[in-house]
């Protein structure tokens, strides 16, 4: 197993310990010791995955810290949508541009497309990513079922597309999305869309959602335009076909509450707790430089 997903197993199940015992408030000894690690190797564990310790990234994924972020978040996002949506989205290094389908390809539903898809590892366990020669179609994280499910997932998104297994040819694209800095000069990543006009439009938004930022499904709706849409804003962000490059596990609810994900509740959290450390870290003074001496 690739040492990220193996990392990211270790947190998602500590993350689930700590919930499960959260009215016992149990110490950070106990978490280590649930996954099987001493305090000294758990403390190891968060550094190379998130960069911050245990006790840092478990104060980011209380519901104080989701409230706090969502207000801050808002004045951003506004100034933000305010300037218009024409522009590709961002994500850390990367340009992010959207092409949709027809409505003669979306009618067709993939008939006489060929889709070529991979399993690779990420910061945040497998997923299963697919490309057309027009761009990435489809990003899905693998879940309890396995890859079997996740791999009938995407074939029900497309179903009358051919579906080839070509990871060779993907395993460069994974690396630009996950590993950003090992590319150079930034180019574009291109995301062919099958949507309704509705949910094209959502996905796009989701793209003006910067990495440390969140909003809610309400203030979305406000945002495109459409204040009373709220539940179908909420039927769009959870029928997101590319997870991650279309990020909406930044979308909570309205009180702070996490909400539900695609990928499971407990990788929203932790992606929202290591997008909150990333974040931190760029925010971070730099340290004063050394003058040389005379």
């Amino acid at each position: 197993m690739d040492l990220r997903t193996e990392d990211y197993a270790r947190i998602e199940q500590a993350i689930l310990f700590l919930e499960s015992k959260h009215n016992e408030q149990p110490s950070l000894e106990a978490a280590a010791q649930s996954v099987g690690l001493s305090d000294h190797h758990f403390q190891r564990l968060f550094r190379r995955w998130a960069g911050i310790s245990p006790k840092r990234f478990v104060q980011f994924l209380t519901l104080d810290h989701a409230k706090r972020l969502l207000r801050e978040s808002r004045s951003v996002l506004d100034a933000t949508f305010e300037a218009g949506l024409s522009s590709p989205g961002r994500l850390h290094d990367l340009f992010v541009h959207c092409e949709a389908v027809t409505p003669g390809e979306f009618q067709r539903q993939g008939a006489g497309l060929t889709i070529s898809y991979g399993f690779f590892p990420t910061p945040f366990g497998e997923c299963l990513l697919a490309t057309t020669e027009r761009g990435i179609c489809s990003l899905l994280f693998v879940t309890a079922g396995g890859r079997r499910a996740t791999l009938a997932d995407l074939a029900s998104r497309w179903p009358g597309a051919r579906l080839a297994e070509n990871s060779p040819a993907l395993a460069a694209i994974a690396r630009k999305i996950f590993d950003p800095a090992v590319n150079g000069t930034p180019r574009p990543l291109t995301l062919l869309l099958k949507g309704t006009n509705f949910q094209i439009k959502v996905w796009e938004a989701l793209l003006r959602v910067p990495l440390g930022a969140v909003t809610s499904y309400g203030d979305l709706a406000r945002r495109i335009g459409q204040p009373a849409a709220s539940r179908a804003v909420g039927a769009a962000v959870g029928s997101n076909p590319i997870a991650y490059l279309i990020p909406c596990h930044r979308v909570i609810r309205g009180l702070g509450m996490f909400g539900n994900y695609g990928g499971g509740v407990t990788r929203k959290k932790a992606m929202l707790a290591w997008e909150a450390a990333e974040a931190e870290r760029a925010h971070a003074p730099s340290p004063p430089s050394e003058e040389a001496p005379r």
